[in-house]
């Protein structure tokens, strides 16, 4: 890191005194003070979150360019700091905490710190000299914590969601090819974890296809949720200190520099830079995931169970040793940690409520948790998702014949005997074949309810499905 190239420092002052800043470091006093004072997580700042800060800085600075009210040659070496750091550059740079108090303040004072300086030696100055271009009257012109942090955790968000939801089209497009692999295969069919009436594993696999796909929708409506932004609203939405044509230009400049097309002002900037209820309501979609998911991986390792003594309807992909002492043993570990993963976003999502909820008057200073657990989810369910798709759907394989025998054994089938002989008679079949051990087949044959051809033909599983 640039700091710790340099013995030698600068001093910087602000309202509460001056501290010694290392020469080289595009950080500066409040990004200092920050890390001082936020030691509670030792969470970093999230990578997407500076990439969507700087977007809105390098937007700032071009909009305010153009209403006239910051000299191009500054504008233009803060674009290019702020391009610099959309490309990956200087993120160490970020020193503090992701979780602060002070509504996320010192993380904007810190990429206007970073951007400063490094727009500085850009220009052929040292960091620090902030005559020049300077962190606040410069880098922050027309801006407010208050309007830009909100606007950037929404961007990064977006920019998350568009890989949860192709991580998701991805998986919802490979358990429809292992649908039509085993389309025609027949299995026995559960609920209350007791044998049903059959289905094909095709269908199964489809149904889990179609909640995956509801998934995608969400995500859909998500991204278009977090377009609406107030970047021009400044300390409390009446855009106080920000130039008219400013305010005109910004969002467009925002637009282009984040290639998202469709996000637009608030219609209400008071309410946008008060409530946090959207981030709730996207947090209630992830989590609506995380539900679906938990159910599909619990399926799995059911299905996967045994595989002498439990189900072992499916092998799954085998990926490590699953014992210390138990010698060729084989864990179903995708969707373990699928699971758990679905369990840490539903924590994160009780955590967007309550800081959400603890907003006072014009402002919610409980923003910085939110956002790091609203990033944390997006992350987390993107790469889950992408490990349950490549991992273990892609090479799973369906053992037909035990899937098969499953299904011609179970003392479900007698429910397509209700219509001739009538519920009663059916259950009496049903609890003779469960006390002798035989198959239904067997006891209606002894009972000699129905003519052989007959009763064979209504007792095959496939003639209880779908036409």
């Amino acid at each position: 890191m640039l700091a710790e190239k340099s013995s030698s420092t600068r001093v910087e002052k602000d309202s509460l005194g001056e501290k010694a800043i290392y020469s080289g470091a595009y950080y500066g006093i409040h990004s200092l003070r920050a890390q001082e004072n936020f030691t509670v997580s030792g969470y970093k700042i999230h990578p997407e979150l500076i990439i969507a800060l700087a977007m809105v800085k390098k937007a700032a600075a071009l909009a305010n360019m153009k209403a006239g009210t910051l000299e191009r040659s500054k504008a233009m070496a803060i674009a290019r700091a702020a391009e610099e750091i959309i490309g990956g550059k200087w993120h160490e740079q970020f020193i503090g905490e992701a979780i602060q108090g002070g509504a996320g303040t010192a993380i904007n004072m810190n990429v206007n710190e970073v951007i400063a300086n490094r727009a500085l030696v850009i220009l052929g100055y040292q960091p620090g000299t902030y005559d020049k271009v300077n962190p606040i009257d410069d880098v922050n012109k027309g801006q407010s914590t208050n309007d830009v942090l909100p606007t950037a955790i929404r961007i990064a968000a977006i920019r998350l969601l568009q890989r949860y939801i192709k991580a998701n089209m991805l998986l919802a497009g490979a358990l429809r090819e292992k649908a039509a692999e085993y389309r025609d295969a027949i299995k026995l069919g559960r609920t209350h974890l007791q044998d049903a009436v059959p289905l094909t594993i095709g269908e199964e696999l489809e149904a889990w296809a179609e909640a995956i796909q509801r998934d995608v929708e969400r995500g859909n409506l998500a991204v278009k949720l977090l377009a609406e932004v107030n970047l021009g609203g400044t300390a409390v939405g009446t855009g106080l200190n920000a130039h008219p044509l400013y305010r005109e230009i910004v969002i467009e400049e925002l637009r282009v520099v984040t290639g998202i097309p469709h996000l637009h002002l608030a219609k209400n900037l008071v309410d946008a830079t008060q409530n946090l209820d959207v981030l709730v309501e996207v947090s209630g979609l992830l989590r609506t995931a995380a539900v679906t998911l938990t159910k599909i991986a619990n399926d799995l390792r059911l299905m996967a169970s045994g595989p002498m003594a439990g189900l072992a309807e499916v092998e799954l992909p085998p990926l490590a040793a699953g014992s210390s002492i138990m010698a060729g043993k084989v864990n179903p570990i995708i969707p373990e940690v699928v699971n758990q993963v679905c369990f840490k976003v539903f924590g994160n999502d009780l955590t967007i409520s309550l800081a959400a909820s603890a907003g006072q008057f014009e402002l919610n200073v409980m923003q910085t948790v939110l956002a790091f657990s609203l990033f944390e989810s997006l992350g987390m369910l993107a790469e889950a998702v992408n490990s349950l798709t490549v991992k273990t759907i892609k090479g799973m394989k369906f053992r037909v014949d035990r899937c098969q025998r499953y299904a011609e054994g179970a003392l479900s089938l007698v429910t397509s005997l209700v219509p001739l002989i009538g519920y009663d008679a059916a259950a009496q079949v049903s609890k003779k074949a469960l006390a002798s051990g035989k198959s239904i087949l067997e006891v209606v044959r002894e009972m000699e309810i129905l003519p052989e051809d007959q009763a064979r033909e209504l007792l095959d599983p496939r003639q209880m499905l779908p036409n």
